[in-house]
């Protein structure tokens, strides 16, 4: 018997599973901004096969379904824990790694930019995903955070309405960094490295392909898990 079936939403299956985002990764396919989609459609629309994609999801699980998972199932956590969790470990990130990767971006525009102008594509398109993400953070810690463990304790339609409505900004915010990112692995050829790249442009596209995968599991915790708790 099977645990997936392409009926299901992609959110919800790595809301199950959460190692079906590896697959789901290897073949580009959004689980997190468009988690809300129907495993088919996305399948039939993008050109995937969709037996080879939901056997490999549905051996994975069955291979692991008698190992103990030491990930945390998130899906049953409290909103608060949860939020925490969000902010510790995906916000401490790009706090971290947003400076260190724009300071590498333009150590390499101004070594290689004039033999790879592609450069300086990625250069305005990182900076500009860091600067939406800076403010986004903002929004979700000082904000949005606090009104959800406050509807939590003490419970009132005025700040129910407007969680929903901040979420609502959140959400068009991830689909935007998602476009980003879509630009910068087109721009960079899936973060190929040029084959005269020196140390530093390696890592600085090694980094990129991180901060992409984080972003990715940062907004399927929102979008999929946190968020339509304070929509229904």
């Amino acid at each position: 018997m099977t645990q997936f079936n392409a009926g299901q939403k992609i959110g919800d299956i790595v809301t199950k599973f959460p190692k079906a985002a590896d697959i789901f990764k290897e073949y580009r396919i959004d689980f997190c901004c468009g988690g809300e989609r129907i495993l088919r459609e996305v399948l039939q629309r993008e050109g995937h096969n969709e037996t080879e994609i939901l056997g490999r999801i549905n051996d994975l699980y069955a291979e692991l379904k008698n190992i103990r998972d030491t990930e945390q199932d998130w899906s049953q956590e409290e909103s608060g824990p949860l939020s925490d969790y969000v902010v510790n470990t995906h916000h401490a990130y790009l706090n971290a790694e947003l400076p260190r990767i724009s300071k590498l971006i333009t150590m390499i525009l101004r070594v290689h930019g004039e033999s790879h102008p592609e450069l300086k594509g990625v250069h305005r398109l990182f900076h500009h995903l860091k600067l939406e993400l800076e403010q986004h953070l903002i929004k979700e810690e000082a904000i949005e955070f606090p009104l959800m463990k406050e509807q939590e304790t003490k419970p009132s339609a005025n700040i129910q309405k407007e969680i929903r409505r901040i979420i609502q900004e959140l959400k068009a915010e991830h689909d935007g960094a998602g476009d980003i990112l879509k630009e910068l692995r087109t721009i960079t050829n899936d973060f190929a490295v040029p084959a005269d790249a020196c140390n530093s442009y390696r890592i600085t596209y090694q980094k990129l392909a991180e901060l992409e995968s984080d972003i990715f599991q940062h907004v399927h915790l929102e979008n999929n898990i946190l968020f339509p708790r304070y929509l229904g």
